[in-house]
């Protein structure tokens, strides 16, 4: 599905990753870990077209991805690193302006059953600025419930969560790639989705690992 052949970047004069090559296929996932600087949120970024590589080649599906345009967007969802929610905005309107953003048609019902998939049930109407940072990172990781988007990008989605939040968010990734999803995941944390699925159907999920080095 997605193909990566020599891709490299840099900041300013430091090359972060150079002659990089991977292949994240149906129901895989691909764990990108390194330290602080080494690149993962870069990386993330010039896959979702957000970035500009240096040089380097990335396909989706055979074709590049600059040749796709919007086709590719609408299969794809990428979180950042930071939630992104608006302090003046409710969970919910935050949750639907994202949905606009991707080109998604979100009715009232369809954000809160993702609010609540989430655990924020009863929560919906709190403006951004009252929530905690695992609240906001939980609004963020709704959009995992709208659609079935084929390849997820996700900059340390376990960030700021506890662990009944972290083990929601295995269980929504799993069904992913058991469905024949693909995901990109830059984390600290590992990862761990289930191989699959309780009923033993759909694709196995299998789990890769990518570690960046600091060329600082």
């Amino acid at each position: 599905m997605l193909e990566v052949t020599a891709l490299a970047a840099a900041r300013g004069d430091r090359v972060l990753f150079a002659d990089l090559g991977f292949t994240v296929g149906a129901g895989e996932l691909l764990q990108v870990t390194g330290r602080n600087g080494s690149g993962k949120t870069t990386l993330l970024r010039v896959l979702a077209r957000l970035a500009r590589a240096e040089a380097g080649d990335i396909r989706w599906r055979g074709q590049p991805i600059a040749a796709l345009g919007d086709d590719y967007f609408a299969e794809l969802c990428y979180l950042g690193h930071a939630p992104a929610i608006k302090d003046d905005l409710s969970a919910e309107e935050n949750l639907a302006v994202a949905a606009g953003i991707a080109g998604l048609a979100l009715d009232r019902a369809q954000a809160r059953a993702a609010l609540a998939e989430v655990g924020l049930a009863g929560r919906e109407q709190l403006p951004g600025r009252v929530l905690s940072q695992g609240q906001r990172r939980r609004v963020a990781l709704a959009q995992l419930y709208l659609g079935e988007r084929a390849l997820w990008l996700l900059d340390e989605p376990l960030a700021a969560l506890d662990a009944d939040a972290c083990a929601a968010f295995v269980a929504r990734l799993g069904r992913h790639l058991h469905r024949g999803g693909a995901a990109v995941v830059a984390t600290h944390q590992p990862i761990e989705p289930a191989p699959r699925a309780a009923d033993g159907s759909g694709h196995p999920a299998q789990v890769r690992a990518l570690e960046l080095g600091d060329r600082r």
